[in-house]
């Protein structure tokens, strides 16, 4: 009986699939597309795909190249599957103000309460005011 036990556990073990619990070498999935063009100026572009379902593309300029205000704008997008099996979609764009992620995973931040909203619209329109000091 203890046989039969031991043999009914060691079966099951065998067939189990474990596949969702050993992750697989991902740094060995297959590049499927690559592109990239890079002008002299600075602007780029480059689009990637891989094995695994990551899709990857960027747009990058400069802006105002020929001034001391010189900054570059990159814009891309980024599609894969999380080891959850959701679907993640990001867009962005990275400028000289910072860098600006956009995609449903994102959490979002809590509604600013009404009390704050109405402190900063009295803060707005009230000024204080300029006082000139006199030496």
């Amino acid at each position: 009986m203890k046989f039969l036990v031991v043999l009914a556990v060691a079966v099951a073990c065998a067939a189990a699939d474990v596949s969702h619990i050993v992750k697989s070498d991902e740094s060995q999935a297959p590049i499927v597309r690559s592109d990239f063009e890079q002008q002299p100026e600075g602007h780029f572009q480059y689009a990637y795909e891989t094995g695994n379902g990551i899709v990857s593309q960027a747009e990058g300029v400069v802006k105002n190249p020929a001034s001391e205000n010189a900054a570059l704008e990159v814009k891309g997008t980024v599609r894969y599957t999380a080891p959850d099996g959701t679907p993640i979609s990001l867009e962005y764009v990275a400028d000289e103000s910072g860098y600006h992620p956009t995609g449903s995973h994102l959490p979002v931040p809590p509604p600013i309460p009404e009390q704050i909203l109405r402190a900063l619209k009295f803060i707005a329109d009230h000024p204080a005011p300029i006082v000139k000091k006199t030496v």
